[in-house]
């Protein structure tokens, strides 16, 4: 890792937030695929307009199409990968009827501004800066663009772990973290689904008759519930639930939906066969778990550990102290990448609060200095 100072481009806030509000204002929910390709294609477009060679892989399973963009430099060897997400969980209509686009004070709001299109929009922003600077990296830089990580990235994981085994460092668009701090280390995620099959009957005449998939359900729902333990980092949470047909009948299926965040590798073992283990209280009554680890956990090791030193020491040559958060419990595709041993920085996005709401922000005054620390880390890395 080079630690010269070489020409520092001067960054502009202003442009940087008038670039996002451009990709802000093309909504696209994951589960939107038409919606999707809007912002794929917008990003094709700009990364091209400054001499990326890039390759548009068609989406399936319902989802959007998958962009990949790289220097024009560098050939197909080893790395800088960029790694971006470009779908959000708000639905087409958000940023008119519930979260404008607006700015007040440092403040800027917008659906998915946050998770994570302005961390997108700065770093093709750093690489464009190079690019006016006449200015080209040490390595070759690749930017993979993803249409579905909010919903586990299903179709583009493959991609995502083929990319990442050609990569020397991994870096990471999703949003930073408590004041600016970047992320080294997520804890694995987990996703199952259960299933509860009774017995139907007459919820008046014949309720005897009946075994109840909603009670097994509830039963086993504050089993999971209670697998939560704090002081292992170690949250359980039923997040979805359906089941029965109407009021006046005993139901005969309920279904839920698990979400599970771990520390480590051995801790996923241990409660994903907890999880799978679960056994049905009333033996009249069927239960199925499916599902496993979707994301492995992402652990700070000797690697990350040089490779955060080394962007917290070109940070501070611009007066920014780069921190770093102990352990987040969101996941990310950096999750895929860490796993496979590549040196992987999460959390280089803008700062602010808000993912997934309808308060969803930025600020302003994080635009210009982490724009600067892409550019150093585009310059440096080696």
């Amino acid at each position: 890792m080079a630690e010269s100072l070489t020409n520092q481009p001067k960054i502009d806030g202003e442009e940087i937030l008038a670039g996002v509000q451009r990709w802000i204002e093309i909504e696209s929910p994951s589960h939107d695929a038409v919606a999707v390709n809007r912002m794929v294609s917008e990003v094709e477009g700009t990364m091209k307009e400054v001499g990326c060679l890039t390759d548009r892989i068609p989406g399936r399973d319902g989802f959007g199409d998958i962009l990949t963009a790289r220097s024009p430099w560098g050939g197909d060897g080893p790395g800088i990968l960029v790694l971006s997400h470009i779908d959000t969980v708000h639905p087409i209509g958000f940023i008119k009827d519930t979260l404008p686009f607006k700015r007040e004070g440092d403040v800027v709001y917008g659906p998915g501004i946050y998770d994570m299109k302005a961390g997108a929009y700065l770093a093709y922003y750093a690489y464009r800066h190079l690019i006016r600077m006449g200015q080209k990296t040490k390595l070759p830089i690749r930017f993979l663009f993803v249409p579905e990580e909010e919903v586990g990235s299903p179709t583009s994981r493959a991609l995502i772990e083929k990319e990442a085994r050609n990569a020397k460092y991994v870096l990471v668009t999703e949003p930073a973290r408590d004041g600016g701090k970047v992320v080294t280390s997520r804890k694995g995620v987990a996703r199952f689904v259960m299933k509860t099959e009774g017995r139907p009957a007459h919820a008046g005449a014949r309720h005897e008759d009946g075994r109840s998939a909603i009670k097994e359900m509830a039963r086993q729902i504050l089993a999971v519930e209670a697998m939560t333990d704090y002081t292992r980092q170690i949250t359980t949470s039923v997040g979805l639930v359906t089941g029965g047909t109407g009021v006046n009948v005993i139901p005969q299926f309920c279904s839920a939906e698990i979400d599970m965040r771990v520390p480590d590798q051995a801790t996923a073992d241990e409660m994903c066969a907890k999880i799978l283990g679960l056994k049905a209280v009333d033996p009249d009554v069927k239960l199925t778990v499916t599902g496993g680890l979707n994301r492995p956990p992402y652990t700070k090791d000797a690697k990350i550990t040089a490779l955060f030193d080394h962007a917290k020491k070109v940070c501070s040559e611009f007066g920014l102290d780069l921190q770093d958060v102990k352990l987040t419990g969101g996941g990310s595709d950096g999750n895929f990448t860490a796993a496979l041993g590549v040196p992987t920085l999460d959390g280089l996005g803008a700062d602010g609060k808000g993912a997934h709401t309808d308060y969803e922000q930025i600020y302003f005054s994080s635009l210009e200095p982490r724009a600067k620390m892409w550019v150093r880390l585009f310059e440096t890395l080696e």
